[in-house]
């Protein structure tokens, strides 16, 4: 048993190899989830009923995870604003750019090749489908000082 908040096999292998610039996918009810992602892409199914396993309890945790650099959501044709989308940005907070898309611009996006991670949840409110762009770690210019590698040894 690991001593971390997820604790997913399939979502940390999937994590843990892709890096900067892939996407996740954080699918609600009604997303087309085979059908509208990449093959490659590794798809994990939490939504075991109506409302359990929601969009918003998946984000909580995968925040803490891995470094988010923008997230997309999908709007509907009218464009009107969606709760849930507020909701998401509270999440993921005021810094991180969200972009909305119509559905099927989305979907577009979703069937792109960085998307390496989908995630169908039982998430029952619509328009509650949310891309995140993984981004980069930022660490101090201190914390990496190696300059040089002698006799196969890097030198600090």
């Amino acid at each position: 048993m690991l001593k971390i908040k997820l604790l997913h096999p399939e979502i940390l292998m999937a994590l843990a190899s892709n890096g900067h610039g892939a996407k996740v996918l954080i699918a609600d009810g009604n997303f087309p989830i085979t059908t509208c992602t990449p093959k490659e892409a590794r798809k994990v199914f939490l939504n075991l009923a109506p409302g359990l396993v929601s969009v918003p309890d998946v984000l909580r945790v995968l925040k803490d995870f891995i470094p988010i650099e923008s997230a997309t959501v999908m709007i509907p044709k009218e464009e009107t604003p969606q709760v849930i989308h507020k909701e998401f940005k509270v999440i993921i907070g005021e810094d991180i750019t969200m972009n909305s898309l119509k559905r099927f611009e989305f979907y577009e996006l979703a069937k792109s090749s960085d998307v390496c991670l989908a995630i169908a949840t039982g998430e029952v409110r619509r328009f509650a489908n949310l891309l995140l762009e993984i981004g980069v770690i930022k660490t101090e210019a201190t914390d990496i000082s190696v300059t040089e590698k002698t006799n196969g040894q890097w030198k600090h």
